[in-house]
């Protein structure tokens, strides 16, 4: 499984998972955050491997459609990169720039709720 695809799921799950079924958030969990085998999940359910690799399939098509349609996580990567240049930014002198960092760790803190 690559990498970048499990981050994205795993990344899309913790922005869309409230919006899934019980089933659903309960195998895209196990398969990408537990790192599950299809055959340890279909054990668990008492299903077929079949059955839990499609409802993984639609899930991650689900998933990559809320995010197409709501931005929820592409928004929030530009915007921790955004802050992240203005601290950058602020490594130079301003007056204000502890004031700044602040706000800034505030809006941090706000993202992460």
């Amino acid at each position: 499984m690559e990498i970048e695809k499990t981050n994205r799921m795993n990344a899309l799950f913790e922005f869309y998972s409230t919006l899934l079924t019980e089933k659903q958030m309960n195998y895209i969990e196990l398969y990408y955050a537990d790192d599950f085998s299809l055959g340890e999940i279909a054990e668990e359910y008492d299903v077929s491997r079949q059955a839990v690799y499609d409802n993984i399939k639609r899930t991650e098509k689900l998933l990559e459609t809320y995010e197409k349609k709501l931005h929820l996580y592409s928004n929030y990567v530009v915007r921790q990169e955004m802050i992240d240049e203005i601290k950058s930014l602020l490594k130079e002198s301003y007056p204000e720039t502890e004031k700044i960092k602040a706000l800034l760790d505030n809006i941090q803190e706000i993202e992460e709720e």
